[in-house]
């Protein structure tokens, strides 16, 4: 509001110093130009320092208090000159703080009303005259101010509405801070399931080893040495693949956020590694469809995620409805710069009412075993990290998530 005020008051003093120059009446070119010259150093001192604010808001004000109030008292009413009088309220009730503007008023009105009474000036305004400019004054001051309360008001409420925005998204952040973490803690709990599947048969192998050579020690067998190669063959080969299996899920516990170019068929098997455990003793199947070699940049580790949240989910609906040859199928396409990755089941299908609602957190269908994220942190995953979007179609011969990412990712 200073900057337009210094703007139009200047334009405002070039269009007077034109029509007196015009006109041939120079007598008030001589102030006018003194108050641009003002205006134009108030306008860089306010560039270039914003806390000279008050400074130059009470210069401005007591310069046009003085030029309205000169004005008066100098020029004939037939002149028309008092049309400062509109601009003046305007600059004294936005530049000043409200008390101090109430003094500025007080003093203007006090000087326009002895102006024809006073006798060190003549002056060419009778009291009426006078009186009644007065009144314009303070019927202008208070529509202005009015309107200003009011503006404030509205910016009190922008203010305070602004506020409340801000604590309902830091809120909110906190929220899905929570529901990540407790993501991660339901993945660490599925992952820590998938180890014990794939430590237990090797771990039962290598025992086993050993209490083979351990008997036949106790019966006073003669243990051939090319048996005891093999045996010991054996359980080292055992322990490699637990390390190997360690590895792996070192890989996807780190905090990766690297942007990483990996080949798909290269991310579905190991992801199905993980899995594979899990239905060794079931009749399921898991069906990758041939594609071409596609590779696509992302982040590993939250890709893997989330194909596995939907692939146990797969898994646990057909242990569940005991479906005959259970199967999931995995197929890939490239649609343009995108990857179309769909995790198809022949389950039971999901319930219709219950279709809206399974991207929802705390939303499960598996009861006191289910946590109701996985669902939700595949769908924040995908969408705020890849871009992308996971919808889902189903009916009573299975359910197909389709996953749609894509191919490369900017890395912000």
């Amino acid at each position: 509001m200073v900057n337009i005020a210094i703007v139009l008051s200047s334009f405002s003093l070039l269009y007077g110093m034109t029509m007196n120059y015009l006109r041939a009446t120079p007598e008030l070119i001589p102030v006018e130009s003194f108050l641009l010259l003002v205006n134009i150093i108030l306008f860089f001192i306010l560039r270039h320092n914003k806390t000279k604010f008050t400074l130059v808001s009470t210069v401005i004000t007591f310069q046009f208090t003085f030029f309205f109030l000169y004005l008066i008292y100098t020029n004939e009413p037939s002149s028309l000159k008092h049309i400062w009088l509109f601009t003046y309220p305007i600059i004294l009730l936005y530049l000043q703080h409200k008390k101090f503007a109430v003094y500025w008023f007080m003093l203007t009105l006090f000087l326009l009303l002895i102006a024809p009474i006073q006798t060190f000036v003549s002056v060419s305004y009778s009291p009426f005259q006078v009186s009644y400019i007065a009144v314009v004054l303070i019927i202008v001051t208070l529509i202005i101010n009015f309107y200003q309360s009011k503006m404030e008001e509205a910016k009190s409420l922008v203010l305070s509405q602004q506020l409340k925005l801000q604590e309902q998204v830091e809120e909110m952040m906190q929220k899905d801070k929570l529901l990540s973490i407790q993501s991660k803690q339901a993945v660490m709990g599925e992952m820590m399931s998938m180890i014990a599947h794939q430590w237990r048969q090797p771990l039962s192998t290598v025992t086993l080893n050993i209490s083979n050579i351990q008997i036949r020690r106790l019966l006073e067998e003669d243990i051939e040495a090319k048996d005891l190669d093999k045996t010991l063959e054996d359980i080292s080969n055992t322990i490699i693949y637990l390390s190997e299996t360690i590895d792996d899920f070192q890989t996807y516990f780190q905090p990766n956020k690297e942007i990483e170019e990996v080949e798909v068929h290269e991310l579905l098997q190991r992801t199905i590694n993980f899995v594979e455990p899990r239905v060794k003793n079931t009749q399921i199947t898991i069906e990758i469809e041939p594609f071409d070699t596609l590779y696509i940049e992302t982040y590993q580790n939250e890709f893997v995620q989330v194909l596995l949240n939907i692939l146990n989910n797969a898994i646990d609906v057909l242990i569940f409805d005991q479906v005959r040859n259970p199967k999931i199928k995995v197929s890939v396409t490239q649609i343009e710069d995108e990857v179309l990755i769909k995790i198809q089941d022949n389950a039971r299908g999901i319930h219709f009412d219950d279709m809206t609602k399974i991207f929802d957190p705390y939303f499960s269908t598996k009861g006191k075993n289910g946590t109701g994220l996985g669902l939700y942190m595949s769908q924040m995953i995908v969408q705020k990290q890849f871009n992308g979007n996971i919808d889902v179609e189903s009916s009573g011969n299975g359910t197909v998530f389709r996953i749609r990412v894509q191919k490369t990712l900017n890395q912000n």
